[in-house]
């Protein structure tokens, strides 16, 4: 079959739903915001599972954050339940697997606390049992051992700073990782011993 000599080949469009997902946005073909539109109840659950399954590759994300976002592009909230209900009876979301990945992140890679954790975990929508539950194994000496590891790493980093100029600064980012007043001050306590030796 001939083409017309500089016109571009269309890419077929295999979608099983005219609705799509493009950078957080929904479009039907006729690239009017599908919002705009009154779907089906069998649309609308199509056009549910696709915006659950574009989220999800893009991030894992809570039952909590996922809700708001069906939410956000008008999904009825029986429909949004139910896909929300089938993709974790498939495994597709698993709050409990999402909060201990939260977990093991912010104490391995960014030295959180407790606390700090906690929070976040609250912020993302994760069950207040599921967050005690998953945290419940970090303790108050899991704690000021972080804490000490950073205090020792970021004097270091500051050892050209005046002491009290040093020990300020490394309170306020202490602080801001979740730890308490007692973690912080023990922990710079410590981190000031080393430094003599």
């Amino acid at each position: 079959m001939a083409f017309a000599k500089g016109r571009p080949r269309r890419k077929p469009y295999d979608e099983s739903d005219s609705d799509f997902e493009s950078g957080g946005r929904s479009f039907s073909r006729s690239n009017e915001p599908a919002e705009k539109r009154v779907l089906s109840p069998e649309r609308q659950e199509q056009r549910a599972r696709n915006v659950l399954l574009y989220q999800l590759s893009r991030s894992a994300k809570s039952t909590h954050q996922l809700r708001l976002i069906l939410e956000k592009r008008e999904i009825d909230s029986d429909i949004a339940e139910r896909v929300l209900e089938r993709f974790t009876e498939v495994g597709l979301i698993d709050d409990q697997q999402y909060a201990e990945t939260i977990v093991s992140s912010r104490r391995n890679f960014k030295g959180l606390a407790k606390t700090a954790i906690k929070r976040e975990l609250a912020e993302k929508g994760v069950p207040q049992p599921l967050i005690e539950a998953v945290t419940e194994g970090i303790t108050a000496q899991d704690d000021l051992e972080s804490a000490k590891v950073l205090a020792v790493r970021r004097f270091g980093q500051m050892a050209n700073l005046e002491k009290v100029v040093r020990e300020r600064r490394l309170a306020g980012y202490l602080q801001r990782k979740g730890y308490s007043s007692a973690v912080t001050f023990a922990a710079i306590r410590f981190a000031d011993k080393q430094t003599l030796k």
